[in-house]
């Protein structure tokens, strides 16, 4: 290649289901290329779908940017299904791979179950109108293109070609931009066209706000920061004054809340996780010998099961994720249970209720009552039989009625437990 480029291509990779992770990268790749002057920015598209407004967001960048967008569905096996049938179509130039896939674009609900009649009649003519204004303005086949939406046509990458619902047929994407510098398909200021080797391809990193965004969506990291942070702060609630569980509780549980709005989900099963915790909770006020605790387990099991509805090119959580995480969980909630459980039931070693049973040293004494020192105060004291005692006595005390002490004669220091 000779060291003046005539034509600069930079190239996106977006294989992932459509979501505002997408949308930002989207944007960034655009304002990357006008910033650094490339002719051409080429979006490598492989992708089920997604969700409508993070679609909007990449529509919107691409057809206000400055630079063409060349759209092309690869390698061989890649699919541009749903919400990926619409970026295809804004595209300036769109390609697809042999042995590829469009179509599918017609509407569906968040976990992929139908939309109602009404809902979907509105949804469907608000799309139709958005990929026929693209599609009439790049020249393609209007008529497919409402098939898609209406009837969830999908066709083969040759079968595209032909119907001209596609520009171009390109195994790579280095035979996609020879082919436009060929002027197989001319690109405004690109007329005369340029050779083989006058183009560079060079790969766009994403920044630092994708790649959070990106983790941040994955379902097993929501569904992760969901339930740490569930258990962070039951352990803040059966032991106030940790902090730390309660903080990073916290943060995990609204981190996950936020993916949560975003992502294909399933209210009941948020609704299931969430009573599951409330059994736990209850199984520190009421004494059920554990079955609370057993139900807890099954709402947090069958609420991870059904939290995220299998759709298109969403499997749903594996099988292995949920029994792992709900058995870590399950654990480390059982074990805050029993620390609480244990502590309701110790006995108390300070306050009033810790005095009974504990020794005492008489300091004053008159008749038959005086003062003795017990944890580190003097409280006023009687015998039970009337004796008298003298200064220095070592005493137990027996019982504690209100602010006076009952207490009786310890014989000899082998039955002192402490002294206070």
């Amino acid at each position: 290649m000779p060291s003046e480029t005539k034509f600069r291509v930079l190239a996106l990779e977006m294989e992932a289901a459509i979501s505002p992770a997408e949308a930002e990268l989207m944007a960034q790749a655009i304002a990357a290329a006008a910033e650094d002057d490339y002719d051409l920015l080429l979006v490598r598209l492989d992708t089920p779908g997604g969700t409508v407004e993070a679609m909007r967001g990449i529509l919107k960048a691409i057809l206000n940017s400055t630079v063409p967008v060349a759209v092309w569905v690869g390698p061989a096996g890649a699919r541009a299904a749903s919400a990926g049938v619409f970026i295809v179509a804004a595209g300036h130039i769109a390609a697809m791979a042999p042995q590829t896939t469009i179509g599918a674009a017609t509407p569906v609900g968040m976990g992929g179950e139908d939309v109602p009649e009404t809902m979907a009649r509105k949804a469907i003519n608000d799309i139709k109108s958005m990929v026929r204004g693209m599609a009439q303005a790049h020249g393609r086949n209007v008529d497919w293109y409402m098939r898609a939406v209406e009837e969830s046509d999908s066709i083969t990458a040759q079968e595209a070609l032909q119907l001209k619902v596609v520009d171009i047929l390109a195994s790579t994407p280095e035979q996609l931009i020879e082919a436009i510098g060929s002027r197989q398909k001319t690109l405004p200021g690109w007329e005369s066209g340029f050779s083989a080797e006058e183009y560079a391809i060079e790969e766009f990193a994403p920044g630092w706000r994708y790649r959070l965004l990106a983790w941040l969506l994955n379902p097993q990291v929501a569904y992760f920061l969901l339930l740490g942070g569930m258990a962070g702060l039951f352990f803040e609630f059966v032991s106030p004054g940790a902090f730390f569980p309660g903080v990073v509780g916290g943060i995990c549980l609204l981190l996950a809340l936020y993916a949560l709005s975003i992502l294909s989900t399933n209210v009941a099963g948020i609704l299931l996780l969430l009573l599951g915790l409330v059994f736990f909770f209850l199984e520190l006020a009421f004494i059920s010998h554990g079955l609370l605790s057993v139900a807890g387990i099954l709402a947090l099991f069958i609420g991870s099961a059904i939290l995220f509805p299998a759709g298109p090119g969403e499997p749903g959580l594996p099988f292995a994720t949920i029994v792992v995480t709900v058995g870590g969980v399950a654990t480390i909630l059982g074990f805050g249970v029993y620390l609480a459980a244990k502590a309701q039931v110790a006995k108390p070693a300070s306050g009033r209720e810790g005095l009974e049973g504990s020794i005492a040293t008489v300091r004053h004494w008159r008749g038959k009552r005086g003062q003795v020192f017990a944890h580190g105060e003097l409280w006023s004291a009687r015998t039970a039989d009337g004796s008298a005692l003298n200064v220095g006595d070592t005493v137990r005390i027996q019982r504690v009625d209100g602010l006076m002490l009952t207490v009786e004669r310890v014989e000899s220091s082998a039955g002192v437990d402490r002294l206070d």
